[in-house]
């Protein structure tokens, strides 16, 4: 059975009425005068009576069309105000947003832009969503993803908005008890603390010039969450290898010291993740452009 769409030919109709020309209705509406006069034809069938009265020369309203006419002026005013709310979210960063983003990046980088963005923004409201679990944006409902490694999905537009170096370090306790490694081929004498959803496994790459190492560590502390192996770290737990964007103030407070600075490791980029849709939320848009300029300059996001 075929579904009636109660709002079907509501619009032609009421173009129609108001300019009192199918010509201009259809200009207006952007569809041919033969798909207007069929909708209005519709309607009025659906209905069961005439709307309009068309002549050669002229269009006109029939008693009924005149009565269908007012009642529909008490919705136009609600049409035209559910139009605005909708159209604000292109216009304006209102409404509510949904973030996502790992807990290493959340605390220290995330949430200080997110409280700036919601001081100048009353009209909106942020959902910040802190796990290492990554998300389907468009099946969880977020807006946005920010990621310090990202999967590849199909429909997502990804922008990067900064990179950071990874860093071996460890607290001044605990290199003064055990020493300073001068080579990584050190660490395996070491007390690591290890990255449990690190990509490489326990191994730990090391690049100098044209030389190349891989590094299988036995961690003597493994954890899934890169804040706490930072606060291993800082209690003397042992050496640590972690992006600068957790380690880094911590090494200027002297709490830890890098080791091995000759050595690279890796530099993780750092995006944001949203659905490609062909209308992005203004909020999206201009929160995105926000977390730009807010970690521009940051000594450990570059």
């Amino acid at each position: 059975m075929k579904t009636i769409d109660p709002l079907s030919g509501i619009a032609a109709f009421l173009s129609v009425a108001q300019s009192l020309s199918f010509t201009k209705a259809a200009e207006e509406l952007q569809m041919s005068r033969a798909t207007v006069s069929a909708q209005i034809h519709d309607l009025e069938t659906r209905l069961g009576t005439r709307l309009l009265q068309r002549t050669t020369r002229a269009v006109s309203l029939t008693e009924a069309g005149t009565a269908y006419l007012q009642a529909l002026s008490g919705v136009l005013p609600q049409i035209r105000e559910a139009e605005r709310a909708a159209a604000s979210f292109q216009q304006e960063a209102v409404g509510r947003m949904r973030i996502s983003t790992a807990p290493d990046l959340g605390p220290d980088h995330v949430a200080p832009a997110v409280a700036a963005f919601l001081k100048l923004n009353p009209g909106l409201s942020i959902d910040l969503d802190l796990s290492l679990d990554t998300v389907n944006l468009v099946e969880e409902n977020f807006d946005l993803a920010i990621r310090g490694t990202i999967s590849l999905e199909p429909n997502v537009i990804t922008r990067q908005i900064g990179s950071s170096p990874v860093v071996v370090c460890a607290a001044p306790d605990y290199l003064a008890r055990h020493g300073v490694p001068s080579h990584p081929n050190d660490l395996t004498k070491h007390a690591c603390l290890h990255f449990s959803k690190l990509r490489w496994g326990r191994v730990w790459h090391f690049s100098r010039g044209e030389t190349s190492l891989r590094v299988p560590v036995l961690p003597r502390l493994e954890c899934n969450d890169g804040r706490t192996l930072f606060a291993a770290a800082v209690a003397g737990a042992g050496i640590v290898l972690e992006p600068a964007f957790v380690v880094g103030p911590a090494i200027r407070e002297g709490k830890l010291v890098a080791v091995l600075p000759e050595w690279s490791i890796t530099t993780i980029p750092v995006h944001a993740v949203y659905p490609a849709n062909r209308h992005i939320a203004m909020k999206v848009k201009s929160f995105v452009s926000f977390l730009i300029d807010h970690l521009s300059g940051h000594p450990d996001l570059t």
